[in-house]
């Protein structure tokens, strides 16, 4: 796990445009390693193509949390209530041959006490490609990291529920991370519906 913490350092220090927010949410973890349950799937260099295997390059750039993004995302969200506290989203444009193939941005959102960080692919057309987790820090419930269970998740918009419940099943012993995730879902197509799909004049 140091080694990872090293290798994230490194590639932190030789990569201007790393948002400094990513590395707040992320070498925490990777410093820490098990000594307080975190456990690291995916560094943010991993993550985009991890979701995007197709693709042969990837565009990062921050999208900036303004009071008028805050108040279009929760509009967006509804009627779930996602946390929008990051002051950016680190957000990937994947691309093949220079043609865009989907997005992708990294969120939170808490689980039972601690955040969950995550990522989601999203295709031009709005829906769920795929999801991964890049860092779970509960002590139970990291079910909801297996494919089995983020596959649900494909294909999905905003036209959708995406809810515990209704067109998200529960697992036992990770109720409040299947909830974290589902608003999360919501907010990542939000975010990428706002930034790239839908932007408004202006913004």
């Amino acid at each position: 796990m140091l080694a990872t913490a090293a290798r994230f350092l490194r590639c932190a220090a030789g990569a201007r445009h790393l948002p400094l927010a990513t590395v707040l949410i992320l070498l925490p973890a990777l410093a820490s390693g098990q000594r307080d349950g975190t456990q690291v799937y995916l560094t943010v260099e991993q993550a985009p193509k991890t979701i995007f295997p197709e693709a042969d390059r990837f565009e990062r750039k921050e999208i900036p949390v303004t009071p008028a993004l805050t108040e279009r995302l929760k509009k967006l969200a509804a009627p779930a209530q996602p946390t929008i506290w990051e002051p950016s989203y680190s957000s990937f444009i994947a691309r093949k041959q220079e043609q865009i193939i989907g997005y992708a941005v990294i969120c939170e959102e808490i689980g039972r006490r601690r955040p969950i960080t995550f990522i989601v692919g999203v295709t031009p057309e709005g829906k769920v490609k795929d999801v991964a987790i890049l860092a779970y820090r509960e002590p139970q419930g990291d079910e909801v990291r297996q494919k089995g269970f983020l596959a649900q998740f494909a294909g999905k918009s905003l036209a959708n529920p995406i809810m515990q419940h209704q067109d998200i099943r529960n697992v036992s012993g990770a109720t409040l991370s299947v909830r974290a995730l589902a608003r999360g879902v919501r907010k990542a197509l939000a975010v990428i519906e706002a930034a790239y799909l839908k932007p408004e004049p202006g913004a």
